[in-house]
């Protein structure tokens, strides 16, 4: 009997259409990082690298940069991606089992990964992963649309066909795009001070094909029954057809900063 799949570790199924149609991230969050740390750090460590689509960001840093990931298939991806680079090194587990340097690190960044750690311990593991003024930055996008008109029949369909994972009223999360990192268990941490939140909205447009495989990339979409995922795929294409085939996917990204007292 094969073992139950886990919502987190659902990536690597499609570790190659993720690196692909998942959007990267705008320098301009790099630029809030430095400008909010005061110096360039001298070692990083990310959590939940992925297959690299925020390691990209943080290797403009160029300071050795160590990236966590738990999904083999996904750090495979990463580490052929920075094969030959000295200054990029691939650990394959959680970053609940990671052990940090002695005296920790100073910057501790995650990119749409950090709400995959367990909540009730990483602030702790992030606090000693860092050194004193160390800082954590947490960043992801949320997925919303340009156009409110094709969003509100994207809801009908999915109140219709995974009701499931519609966005509904009343839902602390958008369960259809996964919600990126609150920062709500930094405030008034014992751990961490300065806590600051930034933002940079961007249009991504995807045709049908190319958004119909951003969305086999979520994990809500990847843990329905096969069958009912094709149902719901085949009726999002043709709204999106009828909508002359581009969604214009409006990315807000989110930066959380804070600082190790």
């Amino acid at each position: 009997m094969a073992a139950p799949r886990e919502q987190q570790r659902v990536f690597g199924e499609v570790a190659d259409a993720y690196d692909d149609v998942r959007p990267g991230y705008p320098a301009g969050i790099l630029d809030l990082i430095i400008a909010y740390t005061g110096r360039a750090p001298r070692a990083v460590v990310e959590s939940g690298a992925g297959t690299g689509k925020g390691t990209v960001l943080l290797r403009g840093l160029g300071v050795p940069l160590t990236c966590v990931e738990p999904d083999p298939a996904m750090a495979a991806l990463l580490a052929r991606r920075f094969n030959g680079d000295d200054l990029v090194s691939v650990v394959v587990g959680r970053f609940e089992d990671w052990s940090p340097p002695p005296g920790g690190v100073d910057l501790l960044a995650s990119a749409q990964a950090w709400h995959w750690v367990d909540h009730t311990r990483r602030t702790r593991l992030a606090a000693e992963a860092l050194r004193p003024g160390g800082v954590l930055a947490v960043f992801g996008h949320d997925f919303g649309f340009a156009d409110a008109g094709l969003r509100a029949e994207m809801d009908a369909v999915y109140l219709e066909l995974a009701p499931e994972i519609a966005d509904q009223p009343g839902r602390p999360v958008h369960t259809r795009h996964p919600g990126v990192f609150h920062s709500d268990e930094l405030r008034g941490s014992p751990w961490f001070t300065d806590v600051e939140e930034q933002r940079i909205v961007t249009v991504v447009p995807y045709d049908t094909a190319r958004y119909l495989t951003l969305l086999s990339t979520f994990s809500p979409h990847r843990m329905l029954p096969e069958q009912q995922r094709s149902r719901l795929h085949r009726a999002l294409a043709d709204l999106v057809d009828a909508h002359g085939g581009v969604v214009e996917q409006k990315l807000t990204t989110r930066l959380w900063l804070a600082r190790r007292l």
